[in-house]
């Protein structure tokens, strides 16, 4: 006890000097107009876009990607790319509130199933339609919202500008780079709360980025950056000077947190005596679905999606609460065996890279144990786990393994029949409830009808990708990124409340994106049989498969920052040799 102790002790004076700036920063941002938060956003903007490669490349190089690895540009997306396109949406809120006008003007609502309001919020400004071509976007709010009260809300924290939210403790993740700058800006636009930010380990060789990075935010005293270890987290945690704590991490660190470990967690819940009675809201990930729906696919349609499938899961080297786990597909389907076929080769031709994230190859290890009859590839990292009859689904379904294992479970019946099929079984036996994705062709869907809706509205996840992965969600600041409604301290599942959401928005409860089913050329074919969406993109720059990706990548991040046309066509043309 007395060498943690001293351990702590060292952080601590400079801790509460921290938090007694950040107290001061509290109510300087009270005095801040609307307007002016708008210019300091714009300023943030210049000062990310100033150190955007150094941050890609001191992500990368921590992720042990070398010089010319393929999968450089995932950090330009995660890292740069995202923060960028999150600060542009926030400013374009906050402009819209300090002229007096709602962020829902210019956004159209309808009705969607069991009686939610939906809001259309992608595209959002013209170049979403070349960024993201094809691509839809809505946030589906609580049952029951009505128009009126969707719009009186829009704004949150922002419509009561001289409200404190006070000083609030971001546990930053480790594995995506701009996780804890956006959990910072969320929480300092959603409930005017400064913030302490305990950056991961992980990201330790990140930080001075971020301190010039957030320079704007740091030199008033709206933000504060430590760095440290387990002790560090628990001395926060404890800290009486909070009043809010948010964690992107793993359930288990949230148990921890909130009740304790060992037999004072059991004794705790028992008596339901939470150790942290401080507010705490989560993102904790889970077992995400992969339901593919048959239908008559094309070979191109059965390569396009494999890599897609792959994308899902090995992005990151699967370190991604949101990475695509547990593929669901029709026992029945004709072409389900060229379907197979098509995932393993993806899956074995996508680029070689290190499971770097601590303690995840302690996942592969168990998964291989568990499923020793399981595909690997040479060095043993990557599994391919195909259940059959007599299988044990359960270690599959239940952990999040946050490593490079993706799993396939058949499920009997076609058309709607497997659908709700595949719905109940993500719903009831899978993990958590952050994210699913459904693929599912134009003509199929259409043929479904209504049921394809009601089956998405069942669907109960905070973040559905239709066509499309949910990991791109998180690039989309207009839509929301959480679990679903219904967790609680006692059983958490993907976490509390929900973060982006730069629209400001009250009571959601997910955000449905949906994408092309065919790439160009192919999706041409959307407009001369009138089925399907039309895209202008090729193999989108974030598939693992994408030979011009880091490129890419790169390019559209410089043109987040400096918005220079003739950047982007040069991307574009780029994008076109992927």
């Amino acid at each position: 006890m007395a060498e943690s102790t001293a351990q702590i002790v060292p952080y601590a004076d400079r801790i509460d000097a921290d938090i007694a700036a950040l107290e001061t920063g509290a109510r300087l941002w009270t005095v801040l107009t609307v307007a002016q938060r708008a210019r300091l956003l714009g300023r943030l903007h210049e000062t990310v876009g100033a150190v955007a490669s150094e941050w890609a490349d001191v992500a990368a190089t921590s992720k042990q990607l070398g010089r010319q690895h393929p999968l450089r540009g995932e950090e330009w997306l995660t890292g740069p790319y995202a923060t960028l396109g999150a600060l542009e949406a926030a400013r374009a809120t906050l402009e819209k509130l300090a002229a007096g006008r709602a962020p829902l003007d210019g956004v159209r609502l309808d009705d969607a199933p069991g009686g939610r309001l939906r809001a259309r919020v992608l595209p959002a400004q013209p170049i979403d339609r070349l960024l993201l071509s094809g691509f839809r976007g809505d946030v589906w709010l609580e049952p029951g919202t009505s128009r009126a009260e969707a719009r009186d809300a829009a704004g949150l924290a922002q419509l009561h500008p001289d409200a404190s939210g006070g000083v609030g403790l971001v546990l930053g993740a480790g594995n995506v780079t701009s996780i804890p700058v956006l959990d910072v800006l969320y929480e300092l636009l959603s409930a005017n709360r400064v913030s302490l930010l305990k950056v991961n380990p992980t990201q330790d060789a990140l930080v001075p980025v971020f301190e010039r990075a957030l320079a704007p935010l740091i030199e008033p005293g709206f933000l504060r950056i430590v760095r440290g270890g387990g002790d560090v987290g628990a001395y926060l945690t404890q800290h009486p000077a909070f009043s809010h704590v948010h964690i992107t991490g793993s359930a288990a660190t949230f148990d921890a947190i909130v009740w304790g470990t060992g037999d004072e967690a059991a004794r705790r819940r028992e008596a339901d005596d939470p150790k942290l009675t401080t507010p705490i809201t989560a993102e904790l990930g889970g077992v995400a679905p992969v339901i593919v729906v048959p239908g008559r696919w094309s070979d191109a349609d059965l390569r396009f999606q494999a890599e897609h499938i792959a994308t899902m899961r090995l992005q990151n080297s699967g370190h991604n609460c949101i990475a695509g786990q547990v593929v669901i597909v029709s026992s029945e389907w004709p072409q389900r065996a060229a379907f197979l076929d098509a995932l393993r080769t993806a899956y074995d031709a996508a680029p070689a890279r290190p499971v770097w994230y601590p303690r995840s190859d302690e996942k592969v290890h168990s998964a291989a144990s568990d499923y020793p009859t399981a595909r690997r590839d040479a060095d043993g990292s990557r599994m391919l786990v195909e259940l059959h009859a007599g299988d044990d689904p359960t270690a599959l379904e239940t952990t999040e393994y946050f490593a490079p294992v993706l799993g396939v479970v058949s499920l009997a019946g076609t058309g709607q029949r497997f659908l709700d099929a595949a719905v109940t079984h993500a719903n009831e036996r899978l993990t958590g409830t952050l994210g699913a994705n459904v693929l599912i062709d134009p003509a199929t869907e259409a043929s479904l009808g209504a049921g394809f809706d009601r089956a998405i509205a069942s669907l109960r996840y905070g973040g559905i990708a239709i066509n499309a992965w949910t990991g791109v969600s998180f690039t989309v600041p207009q839509l929301s990124w959480g679990a679903f409604p219904g967790g609680s301290l006692h059983d958490v599942g993907s976490g509390l409340g929900v973060v982006h959401n730069a629209l400001l928005l009250d009571r959601v409860e997910r955000s449905v994106l949906r994408g092309p089913f065919r790439p160009f050329p192919r999706s041409i074919g959307a407009l001369t049989q009138r089925k399907g969406v039309f895209t202008v993109l090729p193999k989108p720059p974030w598939f693992v498969t994408a030979r011009t990706g880091t490129a890419v990548s790169a390019r559209l991040a410089h043109f987040r920052a400096r918005r220079s046309w003739p950047g982007l066509l040069m991307t574009l043309a780029r994008a076109f040799r992927a």
